[in-house]
């Protein structure tokens, strides 16, 4: 059966299983203080020109999330994000858990508007009784968003600008960030992420790699430590080897962006391909997430053939869903995909 559910359904590139297979048999120290380790946060710094670049190796992207804000907090802060964003919405309250609130401003096409970030801190600060409220503490973004819309590097630096102005710090989400990196539409760079935001992470769980999240604090502010709050909540992998030898090889030679890259190719392949059909889209996406509009009868009988996510009723009679293409989708897969709908289509 085709799937188009999500960047996340296939294994690992090659090159990974490879490289990990080569060094199984090494006996390395634990809890990532191995060579291998090593070696990728200094070429993620090159990558981010960021010398000062503090990194740390996570499994997964709710734990990476959870981790970061939570360290990040005092008790009485709460993080502010778009009422789109993936902690509002899809981490199962894991920000809530660790006792910090996520304070919801309006999203559009999943991204924050400056101006109303700005208001919504400016209206909390002007607020004679603040102090018996949850403190503004930082900002998350993600980029891509869910929606799989970007931010441009003047509003990057924007939201930068305003969370200087109040002492926050700004935390961008990369879970696909190799797919934003990669869009033929977008004016954002690594070194400019890792300039404007105070800490970031590079997602290796949906490209590429089996598991793996990159942590990168870049103003020398990696909460104090860091690695015993990480062990403390049941994250600190033993074997962390396994994540230093694949970002290892994610970023050498490119590997990263060129896989992204590939998978920017088969998204565009199947834009144009619901386009040249006749399917009306949500909105414009640039990165490897489509959001197609289908009739309610269509999508059951295409989803007999193809895998994709529902996403949100559209109206009575039209639900918007999802198409995700990775660094693993062919293009005899769009292809496929052509003739499943033809099919349909004609019958």
């Amino acid at each position: 059966m085709l799937s188009f559910v999500s960047d996340y359904i296939k294994g690992a590139h090659e090159k990974i299983l490879e490289r990990l297979m080569e060094t199984n048999d090494e006996a390395l120290p634990g809890y990532g203080n191995d060579d291998y380790c090593e070696s990728a946060k200094e070429k993620i710094r090159k990558a981010c020109d960021c010398k000062e670049a503090e990194i740390f190796f996570l499994a997964g992207g709710t734990q990476t999330n959870m981790l970061v804000i939570s360290t990040l907090l005092r008790p009485y802060e709460g993080v502010v994000a778009a009422v789109t964003g993936h902690v509002s919405v899809h981490e199962a309250g894991a920000i809530e858990h660790s006792g910090h609130k996520v304070l919801e401003i309006p999203g559009h096409e999943g991204k924050i508007y400056v101006p109303e970030l700005e208001q919504y801190l400016k209206r909390y600060w002007e607020d004679g009784s603040h102090e018996h409220m949850v403190f503004p503490g930082m900002v998350y973004v993600s980029h891509p968003t869910e929606y799989g819309t970007l931010y441009t590097r003047k509003e990057l630096e924007a939201l930068s600008g305003v969370c200087r102005a109040y002492k926050i710090p700004l935390y961008l989400d990369g879970a696909r960030l190799g797919y934003g990196l990669m869009s033929k539409h977008t004016d954002v760079t690594l070194p400019m992420i890792a300039k404007y935001c105070d800490v970031f992470y590079i997602g290796g769980t949906k490209v590429g790699a089996l598991c793996g999240e990159a942590v990168v604090f870049t103003k020398q502010n990696m909460p104090a430590h860091f690695m015993t709050m990480v062990k403390q909540k049941g994250g600190l992998l033993a074997k962390g080897r396994l994540l230093g030898v694949q970002f290892d090889t994610l970023f050498t030679d490119d590997l990263y962006c060129q896989i992204s890259g590939q998978a920017i190719e088969t998204a565009e392949a199947l834009k144009a391909l619901f386009r040249e059909k006749g399917y009306r889209f949500f909105l414009d996406s640039p990165t490897n997430q489509q959001f197609v509009i289908l009739e309610n009868g269509e999508l059951e009988r295409l989803r007999k053939e193809v895998g994709f996510d529902i996403w949100e009723p559209y109206d009575e009679t039209h639900t918007v869903v999802r198409f995700a293409t990775s660094f693993a989708t062919r293009p005899e897969e769009i292809e496929a995909l052509r003739k499943v709908l033809e099919n349909i289509r004609n019958h």
